[in-house]
This record gives structure tokens, sequence and C-alpha cells, in this order.
């Protein structure tokens, strides 16, 4: 049996995907989710009862995680694995290993998709692992499951996790954010390469302003990424030719 704390858009494809193959338990601090945790799949209950599993499933926002994992802490079972699911992976795991218990196990993930990539299947999607504190049996059994869905694995460091996304997704969501800022909008005479732009924003507007936020708010290469795209684009205007008057 898996327990799952946190019940946002991730946290019910997570329910979808799981309740397939074995019990899952889903605490919620909203008071308004229990009819559809039923229909995903899941069963709601108490915190200590999602706490209870042997897998415990954290599908929280990454500025929620210190007081989430302050709250769990004392309510896991004696050999837990705790998994996050965090778009960012430095800073969460220095905060898992802080506030759990030495004998729980840390499973550290990004699913590299999300509730409108892999409503239907998780087969050719990607997931990162960073395998924190976790032993080789229980380890080898998630993974066989991952790849059993048809999931590519990609095992990394949190630190090399964090420098790659920072270009392919927190860079993503900047540019994303920005033309809906600008305020493009599907037009009639257009271009393939404008459909892709487009497509950037739909994407990027489908997630949360905390999510894009807590992107480069915990990343600690995104600003870093970030500066350098918006130098390269003011090295690339200064180039261009004065307009004819």
């Amino acid at each position: 049996m898996i327990g799952l704390i946190g019940y946002g858009r991730f946290g019910r494809l997570t329910v979808t995907h799981l309740a397939a193959d074995c019990p899952v338990v889903v605490h919620t601090r909203s008071t308004d989710k229990a009819d559809d945790i039923v229909r995903a799949g899941g069963r709601p209950v108490a915190i200590e009862a999602a706490c209870a599993q042997p897998i415990v499933i954290l599908c929280v926002p990454i500025s929620a995680m210190p007081d989430t994992l302050a709250q769990i802490a004392p309510l896991l079972a004696l050999d837990a694995i705790v998994v996050d699911v965090c778009s960012v992976k430095v800073q969460p795991v220095q905060w898992m290993r802080q506030a759990l218990p030495p004998t729980t196990s840390i499973l550290a993930t990004h699913p590299m998709f999300g509730p409108d990539s892999a409503a239907r299947s998780l087969a050719g999607h990607k997931i990162v692992l960073c395998p924190e504190r976790i032993a080789p049996a229980p380890y080898g059994r998630i993974t066989a499951w991952l790849q059993g869905k048809g999931l590519k694995l990609i095992e990394t460091t949190p630190a090399e996790h964090d420098r790659k996304i920072a270009v392919s997704l927190a860079l993503t969501h900047f540019i994303g954010r920005s033309l809906s800022e600008f305020g493009a909008q599907p037009m009639d005479i257009d271009t393939e390469g404008y459909k892709r732009l487009l497509h950037i924003l739909e994407v990027v507007n489908n997630d949360t302003w905390q999510l894009f936020g807590d992107m480069f708010r915990y990343n600690p290469y995104a600003e870093e990424t970030r500066q350098a795209f918006m130098s390269a684009m003011e090295r690339i205007g200064a180039r261009l030719p004065v307009a004819s008057p």
C-alpha cells in the first residue's frame, strides 16, 4: 500500500496510475476532494494513516516541503521510503535529509511528464531518479515497476538534475510566461515556428504561478540561466540594423 500526501493535478495523476497495481491512500488538506480521490482510485485518509504506509509519496508544492516534512517525520513507519516529485532536487533532498529520521529511506524523483501529457499512459515518458538513501532491494523493485510502465529512467545527482532542468524546464517556462505577458495569440497569418511558440505558452499556462516561482526560488542554477538568456537576447538585439524611417 502507498500513502500519498497532497492532491493537486499531479497528485491525481499519480493516484490514477498507482491504483491500477496497488491500494493508495491519500491525505490532503482540501476538504472537497474526497469524492474525486475515490474516482481516481484512491481512498481519503487522515495524515497518520497515509504516513503509516511503507512508501509515502509527497505531491506538495516545493515551498510546502519543509512544513510537510516536519509534520510527517514523527508519523512515519520505522523503515518507510519517502519519495518526492519536486521539479528541483538539491534543496528538497537537503530538507529531507535534515528532517526525516535516519531509518527513513529517501528517493528523490522528478517525473518529466504531467497531467496533460501522461493522462492515458506513462509509456515513453521520462522520470529522473536520485537514490539518496535507499537500499538496493527496494530501489530495484521500484525501478522495475517504473520500467514496467514504459518509463525511461534517468539516474543522476540532485546538482546535475538542477543544472540541466534550469535550461530545459525553468527557461522554457520563463519563455512561455513572457509570451503570455506579451499577449501572443493565434493569428491567421502565422508560421510553424510561431505555432510552436504558442504551444510552449499553452503548456506553461496550465501550471500554477507558484510552481513557476518555486522553480527559480529553489533551483540554485535557474537565475543564472535566466540572466544568461536575457543577456543573449540583448546581444542579438544590439546586432540588428536600425529600422529605416
